[in-house]
């Protein structure tokens, strides 16, 4: 047995089997009415018979209201959750667990979906995609208590259904994330100014959604290194929340960096930042920062992004530097990666980055998320990943499922 291949007990004593993660991936696959299309349980049924430990799914929002895309999955007290059942069920297969991400947008909502989004402050989003979203209006009092119980509706619900923990999405400048960034959240009431004040929003948010499921029920967070911009989240910072969730009882945080105006949360992205000759060697994009959470806090870490070869993985495991390896774009074009490098240590994946040759168009589109998010919407069809796609091909195919916004890609 490998390092892999090890069972880890959360501190409610919840087991996960192995200590493979798949990271949430924006799967747009909800319908008309915002409820999962019957091919998301072919999608994680065909993850958990590949081996993965713990599922995480792509965004569900709170929110009917706040969309941070087309196609979202909205779970509320409007949801039909004979869909989330047949999902959670599925997912869950072969000793598998499954968590939704909870999520709300923020400011980060597309104009063609929301023509007054909301955020802590007035504050525009810049650079990066900010071209595509409109000035926010500032929540009131009542409103941030309303979207906290929103989250800790969603998590009721998500047990109910027979979820087997959720994770908030507190990264990729989503609101959770904003609250956190002095850059954005600018109040000057107790949801801002100090640090103790801006993340009383993501503390509040984890209260909330604890009574509702127990201390039994697995609850983590997905949360950023830093936003990587002048003013914004730090390192520093972060490392302060990771100790408050902690000493509030989280059962795991797995580490992320970036938002929408400075994209570098996505595998491949040329925008993330500068590593290491060692933390190139050791492929994932996070480890350094991971290990100085260590000497901070005992919470178990995951961490996603870069990670190719099992023999990468097992060494970050074995260092002590991760507790779980956290996998993405790699499922997405075999899914049962996880069971061949669980089982071959010299096992590795190759991921190209997507282009159609033309820069700007790449950029639009964001191809390396798009290329791979079609390949979802195969193995929700009941198709195998191809491989062979064209960058082209898989445009095309994105238009025909979502239409002309398909031409205005914002994800994460």
């Amino acid at each position: 047995m490998t390092k892999l291949d090890s069972c880890f007990i959360l501190q409610n004593g919840v087991v996960i089997k192995n200590r493979l993660l798949k990271s949430a991936m924006s799967e747009q696959l909800g319908d008309k009415y915002h409820n999962p299309v019957p091919g998301l349980a072919d999608l994680y049924g065909r993850w958990a018979q590949g081996g993965i430990g713990l599922s995480i799914t792509g965004n569900i929002m709170v929110d009917r209201n706040a969309l941070g895309e087309p196609g979202n999955v909205v779970l509320d007290e409007k949801s039909d959750l004979n869909g989330f059942k047949k999902w959670a069920k599925a997912g869950t297969q072969n000793n598998t667990h499954l968590w939704p991400q909870l999520n709300h947008p923020g400011k980060q909502v597309p104009d063609f979906l929301s023509k007054e989004p909301v955020a802590p402050s007035v504050i525009p989003l810049q650079d990066g995609l900010a071209a595509n979203f409109k000035l926010p209006k500032a929540l009131s009092e009542l409103e941030i208590h309303d979207i906290i119980n929103k989250f800790a509706l969603s998590a009721r619900l998500s047990k109910e259904v027979g979820f087997s923990g959720v994770q908030i999405h507190g990264a990729h400048g989503y609101l959770v994330n904003q609250f956190l960034s002095n850059r954005h959240n600018q109040r000057t009431d107790q949801w801002g100014g100090s640090l103790e004040n801006r993340m009383r929003f993501v503390l509040e948010i984890y209260r909330a959604i604890r009574k509702q499921v127990g201390e039994g029920f697995p609850v983590g967070i997905k949360l950023n290194s830093a936003d990587f911009m002048k003013g914004g989240f730090s390192e520093e910072e972060s490392m302060q929340v990771v100790q408050a969730l902690s000493d509030e009882g989280i059962d795991q945080i797995e580490i992320s960096g970036g938002s929408y105006e400075k994209v570098v949360f996505i595998e491949g992205n040329a925008a993330k930042p500068p590593m290491k000759a060692s933390t190139v060697k050791r492929e994932a994009y996070f480890l350094d920062y991971a290990q100085k959470v260590r000497k901070l806090s005992n919470v178990p870490l995951v961490v996603t992004g870069g990670f190719r070869s099992a023999l990468a993985m097992e060494e970050a495991l074995l260092e002590d530097a991760t507790d779980f390896i956290g996998l993405g774009r790699s499922l997405t074009l075999d899914p049962d990666f996880p069971n061949k490098i669980m089982k071959d240590q010299q096992h590795s994946i190759h991921l190209p980055a997507r282009t159609t040759g033309i820069k700007k168009l790449d950029h639009m589109m964001m191809m390396d998320v798009l290329w791979y998010q079609q390949q979802m919407v195969r193995m929700s069809n009941r198709k195998n990943p191809n491989p062979k796609m064209s960058e082209w091909g898989a445009i095309f195919k994105s238009i025909g499922g979502i239409g002309k916004y398909a031409l205005r890609r914002v994800r994460g």
